[in-house]
């Protein structure tokens, strides 16, 4: 990793930037494949999936033998660890659930606020080499809470045309019986219009390669939400001489693995802990074997030594981390100051890892800078916010007045009608 001792702040863009390539020559085939689904529903998305993933399969959905037989080959292992992630997920999650806010603004006027479910979500789980069946309990466990009457899930097939056992036995235990063997851009594509087999929903979530994020991005054009922006994974670890140079170097290489275009960032104010981490990184890479993966995330990412708690914690804010892990004496000063990240791992026995799978809290997270405006999924993700109020008569009476004058000064004449409609026949009863 490329180190950085006290930079000057003029540099800060250069060391701020992720290593993103541009998707704006990846949109003609989106919208080629995105027409092309709108128009032909499955046979597009069998096509496309042929031509992609090559293969041909032509049930897209998984049958109940295939879910059934999928659930008897994991190991019960296996089972008890996802077991183990997906109650710690459930009781963070349920912890989220919030009463209705009611308020009387004045004598005769009431407001209150309700939470609905989005009726129909889609969950996408990117396959690949390393199927992500843990971002099936992060998205399904807080949709089932929320209480979405309908989830449809879409991951790619495998070579032989089928998802990973794991994939199934995760899904069907979280209570999702629409599964589909589509991936890619056309996966997106048909959970935003619909085909004969797939369901068209109203809000996407889940990670993707690039072509699965401006996928998700094209959707918007169709009345479609979306989570958040996505993009390649990272990390950042703020660290000085307390913190172990083995955990830190695990935990920039956990990150690394996932991609070559992801970023880890090692933030200090004690630059000679830099060799040593370098040291620890080298030795571990060697028994990774995902190695060649990682080195190249690797060759992306860099340490920085700043001279203060103030340079470092200002910087960070800046970057404004997907994952972010402090290892400091003074960590409650890190805790305190933080305003931009999208999750938060504190001390040496907090790996970033706990997070991806079973601490409880969710995975799924804005990255690319990214956390200065959006947060990470929840249960409030999955939910509507909706507002009511009851006015009486004395309400009516009470704000009549001033919405008459400020709907005549807006010259909305027929806003002002419609309290004065109802004043008039008000006095007239008494």
């Amino acid at each position: 990793m490329e180190q950085f001792i006290s930079p000057d702040k003029s540099s800060w863009d250069a060391l701020l930037a992720r290593p993103t390539a541009t998707y704006d020559d990846l949109e003609p085939l989106v919208a080629e494949v995105f027409e092309a689904v709108k128009t032909q529903g499955d046979t597009a998305v069998r096509g496309y999936t042929q031509k992609f993933d090559g293969v041909a399969r032509e049930q897209l959905k998984v049958s109940p033998a295939e879910i059934a037989a999928a659930v008897e080959r994991v190991p019960q292992e296996l089972k008890d660890a996802i077991l183990l992630a997906k109650g710690n997920i459930e009781r963070f999650h349920q912890a989220q659930i919030t009463a209705p806010v009611k308020v009387t603004t004045q004598t005769g006027v009431s407001c209150w606020q309700e939470k609905r479910p989005i009726q129909k979500v889609g969950l996408y789980i990117p396959g690949g080499s390393a199927p992500l069946f843990s971002t099936i309990l992060m998205l399904a466990v807080p949709a089932q809470i929320a209480g979405c009457q309908e989830i449809i899930l879409c991951s790619p097939p495998d070579k032989n045309g089928a998802l990973p056992d794991v994939v199934l036995y995760t899904a069907q235990l979280c209570g999702i019986t629409q599964i589909f063997t589509v991936g890619g851009i056309q996966a997106i594509a048909a959970m935003t219009f619909g085909t004969e087999s797939i369901p068209n929903v109203y809000k996407l979530f889940g990670p993707g390669n690039q072509y699965v994020t401006v996928a998700k991005q094209w959707a918007t054009r169709f009345n479609m939400a979306i989570d958040m922006p996505a993009g390649p994974s990272e990390l950042l670890v703020v660290a000085d001489a307390s913190a172990q140079p083995a955990y830190v170097a695990a935990d920039l290489l956990s990150q690394a693995e996932h991609g070559p275009d992801s970023q880890v960032i090692l933030v200090t104010t004690a630059a000679a802990i830099l060799p040593a981490v370098q040291a620890e990184i080298k030795r571990q890479l060697n028994d990774l074997p995902r190695k060649a993966i990682a080195e190249k995330a690797i060759a992306n990412s860099k340490m920085i030594a700043f001279e203060s708690d103030e340079e470092a914690i200002d910087f960070i804010n800046q970057y404004g981390p997907e994952h972010y892990i402090i290892c400091m004496e003074n960590e409650e000063d890190y805790i305190n100051a933080i305003e931009n990240a999208g999750s938060v791992f504190v001390g040496n026995y907090t790996p970033e890892s706990a997070g991806d799978y079973a601490s409880g809290t969710n995975h799924t997270l804005p990255t690319n800078g990214y956390a200065k405006q959006y947060s990470g999924v929840n249960l409030d993700s999955f939910l509507k916010q909706m507002t009511f109020q009851k006015l009486t008569a004395e309400g009516i009476q009470g704000i009549g007045p001033a919405i008459e004058a400020m709907a005549e000064a807006e010259g909305l004449q027929a806003h002002k009608n419609a309290v004065t409609l109802r004043l008039n026949d008000l006095k007239n009863e008494q």
